[in-house]
């Protein structure tokens, strides 16, 4: 059974949509722990983060670091936190998190925004790419 990842790079699913590449895609997390919370994952479903193949895995770190520099100039905050838990959906994906305190980093407090907030925030991040 498909990943609710791979409804979206299908395009049965919307999603913010950040960067794409022919075996990338990054987009704004919906239930994100800041404001800007970007997920980055391969298009190849692949449950775990290490079982991709070594070359799959640098292009996503690599990827995931392009993402990254883009977001910090669209959204202010101290640095851009890190993740890979892997727990919550069946296909490798790295968190990226504008973080403002250690607390942004822990998954538990969430941030709602407006369908309108997270367009304008998707826009402002691809304008840094």
């Amino acid at each position: 059974m498909a990943s609710i990842f791979t409804k979206i790079i299908k395009g049965e699913l919307p999603c913010y949509k950040i960067a794409e590449t022919e075996d990338f895609l990054a987009f704004l997390d919906v239930n994100p722990n800041a404001k800007g919370h970007t997920l980055c994952i391969p298009k190849t479903e692949v449950d775990k983060i290490f079982d991709l193949d070594e070359a799959t895995y640098n292009a996503l770190m690599s990827f995931s670091r392009t993402v990254a520099l883009a977001l910090k100039k669209a959204v202010p905050c101290n640095r851009i936190g890190i993740s890979v838990i892997g727990l919550e959906v069946p296909h490798a994906h790295v968190h990226l998190i504008p973080l403002q305190s250690m607390d942004d980093a822990r998954f538990i407090q969430k941030v709602k925004l407006s369908v309108e907030e997270f367009e304008t925030l998707a826009e402002a991040i691809k304008a840094e790419l």
